[in-house]
C-alpha cells in the first residue's frame, strides 16, 4: 500500500537562518492516490515575535499561539505520522529546513527529515510541466479548476488539503516524471543538519531544449507588442 502525506507549514517569517520557527504544521494522508480522514495539525508556541508580512500571509498572531505547545512537545507525534511516507510538499525546502531547524532545536537526538521520508517537490513538478507559467498554489488550484475561494489566510491544513487535490490532478499519468523529479528532490534536500541557511531555499532546475524553445518564443511575442525589457538585459 502506498502511504503518502501531504504536508505544509507556516512560519514567523522567510529566513529560517534567522531564526524563524514553525507556527503551524498541517498534515494529510493519502493511501493509494486517495485522500484518508487521518490527518495531523497543530500549532505552535514559537518563542519569538511574528513578522508584519508573515501574519498578513496566515493571520495567526502571537497573542493566539502563546497557549500551545512548542514543536518539542510535538515532535514525537509529528515524526510518528510522518515517519516513512512520502512528503509531498509545494517548495520543499523551504519547509523542509524549518523543520530540520525545529528538529535541532528540540535537541532530542532527531536525524534529518530525508533520514525518516522521502520527499517530493510539487514546486519542481508544475515547473516542469508548465514551464513559463505562474506556479504557486493558488495559480495551480485556478489551472485544474480546484475550489479555494474559502481561503481568506493561508493555513497548513487547508493549503495541505488544497495541495493534495492539486498533485492528484497534476501527477496523473505523470510516473516517469516522478521518478526523476524524486531523485532530483532527494538530491537538493541531502545537506548535514547544521547547514540550514539561505541556499535551502533555492532549487536550480535547468530548463530543456524544448522549454528554452518555449521561452524564445514567449519573448518574441512580447518583443512584437512593444518593449521586452528581459531581452534587453540578456542581449546588452
Amino acid at each position: 500500500m502506498s502511504r503518502q502525506v501531504v504536508l505544509d507549514t507556516e512560519t514567523t517569517g522567510i529566513q529560517v537562518e534567522q531564526g524563524h520557527r514553525i507556527i503551524e504544521i498541517g498534515c494529510v494522508e493519502l493511501l493509494n492516490r486517495k485522500v484518508t480522514n487521518n490527518k495531523f495539525h497543530c500549532y505552535l508556541n514559537p518563542q519569538r515575535a511574528i513578522d508584519e508580512g508573515a501574519q498578513a500571509v496566515h493571520g495567526l498572531s502571537a497573542a493566539f499561539l502563546a497557549d500551545k505547545p512548542l514543536f518539542a512537545d510535538r515532535a514525537s507525534d509529528f515524526m510518528a505520522f510522518v515517519q516513512g511516507a512520502e512528503l509531498i510538499i509545494h517548495n520543499a525546502p523551504f519547509d523542509v529546513g524549518f523543520i530540520n531547524s525545529e528538529l535541532q532545536l528540540c535537541q532530542q537526538n532527531w536525524k534529518p527529515l530525508t533520514e525518516y521520508c522521502r520527499i517530493l517537490d510539487t514546486l519542481m513538478l508544475a515547473r516542469k510541466l508548465h514551464a513559463g507559467m505562474r506556479n504557486n498554489l493558488d495559480a495551480l488550484c485556478k489551472r485544474y479548476g480546484i475550489d479555494n475561494t474559502h481561503r481568506e489566510y493561508h493555513g497548513a491544513l487547508l493549503d495541505a488539503y488544497l495541495l493534495a487535490q492539486v498533485y492528484l490532478s497534476m501527477s496523473e499519468g505523470q510516473r516517469s516524471l516522478l521518478d526523476e523529479l524524486d531523485r532530483g528532490t532527494q538530491a537538493a534536500l541531502q545537506q548535514p543538519m547544521g547547514q540550514i541557511n539561505a541556499e535551502r531555499q533555492k532549487v536550480i532546475i535547468k530548463a530543456t531544449d524544448e522549454e528554452q524553445k518555449t521561452h524564445e518564443e514567449y519573448l518574441q511575442k512580447m518583443q512584437k507588442q512593444g518593449k521586452c525589457l528581459w531581452s534587453e538585459w540578456r542581449d546588452g
